[in-house]
């Protein structure tokens, strides 16, 4: 495959926390970050986002009574999942994994970051309407494709490809350099999207 200036890869919250060991582990997560590395050698645009959550915030089970993890509420925006305490802004947790080759990024998103708010998306917070910044970088910088890598497939991958795909990009995720939580059949679900939606999936073949 021909990577070309007009293309990106957009890495998804490769972090400690959703890695083995931490707070949100998604299974094998870190098995990501070599097929990351190779792939990112290709690209002259990379972008990395990061889960950055304050300690309150409103998507952490602990901070509703009585409620566990995985199970959800429903806020203004829409039904909202209640996950552990993860990502929490300057902890280890939120760091990149280690082997995260972050040289090549031209821009870390943020996202996450209000309290009354969850933000699975790259584009746009949970509310679909709140932006990151990101649209409007890619839109500046003339950017035409976004090749999606990272974690969860089913969740912040998902929702960022998605996002991208209605704005207008080309959007291709690299699923063998994705990995899934899996709740309730959310893996098939994303899979159903990306077909309906227009979204190739890639290997990283594709890519050596």
């Amino acid at each position: 495959m021909k990577i070309s200036d007009r293309d990106v890869l957009l890495v998804i919250d490769v972090q400690n926390d959703f890695c083995t060991g931490g707070a949100l582990a998604v299974p094998g997560g870190e098995k990501v970050v070599p097929a990351i590395n190779r792939i990112a050698q290709k690209f002259a645009n990379v972008v990395l986002t990061q889960d950055w959550h304050p300690r309150d915030h409103v998507s952490f089970a602990p901070n509703h009574a009585g409620k566990q993890p995985f199970q959800t509420i429903e806020l203004d925006y829409g039904t909202q999942v209640l996950w552990p305490a993860h990502c929490v802004q300057g902890t280890s947790g939120a760091e990149f994994h280690r082997d995260l080759d972050v040289v090549r990024a031209s821009l870390v998103v943020r996202k996450g970051f209000r309290r009354g708010i969850d933000s699975y998306s790259a584009l746009f917070e949970n509310d679909k309407r709140t932006p990151t910044g990101l649209l409007g970088y890619l839109r500046e910088r003339e950017l035409k494709t976004v090749f999606v890598a990272g974690l969860a497939l089913d969740f912040c991958v998902r929702f960022s490809a998605e996002d991208a795909r209605k704005a207008g990009f080309e959007v291709a995720v690299i699923e063998d350099a994705c990995r899934g939580i899996d709740l309730d059949g959310s893996v098939a679900a994303a899979h159903r999207s990306f077909r309906d939606l227009g979204i190739s999936i890639v290997s990283l073949e594709a890519f050596l």
